[in-house]
């Protein structure tokens, strides 16, 4: 598998001879309206390259959620209407309305010869976790590739406990940024992307969702520097910068 993080949460995913496109934030930068606990516009940073590059070779495109940071405005721009678009039972509609062919994914699928599995999360706590609504993870499986277990916009709870221990991924992205909604984290920060990779001791951990909206505080720096401390450390812990890819090969059985 190769693990492209173009930006934030935006992945270029080739799996099992797939090319995903996960959670596409195309905007330019200070494009979009602030979010959470920041006055400032989003994204912070800009794109590493064109945006026909982000597209280049996509088959599938899967939002987790119609959250602005993970399908925006340049996103239902320019995302070509022959791909079909991967996202939760609720988001379908919205979709459709815009042109596009969907799969409304609730349980188990076949995309491109992948095995894709639904999860839940939990996107904050309280009347705030209630406000941003249901989200969605994956765990992507495929007989030539490491299963792959990608988080969502999440905060460490016991539905992430659940799957990690009746997966047993081998690979593991996190949405690590922190970022905060009225005080409230809504997604991994430090400590729980720490807790994942505890849970997962096997596992290669891959955390995204860092340094590109004003509302996820958590720095690339910050995070190395907190799991070197508690012994987790590359490779085990893979801190990707924007425009970097990943490749992993399946491990021995």
């Amino acid at each position: 598998m190769d693990l492209e993080l173009v930006r934030s949460a935006t992945l270029r995913l080739r799996y099992g001879g797939t090319m995903f496109l996960i959670d596409p934030m195309l905007a330019v930068k200070h494009a979009i309206r602030p979010m959470g606990d920041s006055p400032e516009r989003n994204p912070t940073v800009d794109l590493p390259y064109p945006i026909d590059r982000v597209l280049a070779d996509a088959d599938v495109v899967v939002c987790s959620h119609l959250h602005p940071d993970h399908f925006d405005d340049a996103a239902f721009g320019v995302v070509p209407r022959r791909l079909p678009i991967v996202c939760q039972p609720t988001d379908a509609e919205t979709f459709r309305n815009a042109g596009f062919e969907t799969i409304a994914i609730d349980s188990v699928q076949q995309i491109g010869g992948v095995e894709m599995t639904p999860t839940g999360g939990q996107h904050g706590t309280g009347p705030v976790g209630e406000r941003m609504g249901h989200v969605m993870g994956l765990v992507f499986r495929h007989p030539g590739e490491p299963t792959l277990y990608w988080v969502g916009d999440t905060i460490m709870c016991d539905t992430v406990r659940t799957v990690i221990a009746g997966v047993q991924p081998d690979v593991i992205v996190t949405h690590s940024g922190g970022a905060t909604v009225g005080g409230n984290t809504i997604i991994m920060d430090v400590d729980d992307t720490l807790d994942v990779a505890r849970n997962a001791p096997d596992a290669t951990i891959i955390a995204v969702h860092l340094e590109a909206v004003a509302h996820a505080p958590v720095t690339r720096a910050g995070l190395r520097a907190a799991a070197d401390m508690a012994g987790i450390t590359a490779p085990r812990l893979r801190i990707p910068a924007d425009g970097e890819t990943i490749t992993l090969a399946p491990l021995p059985a």
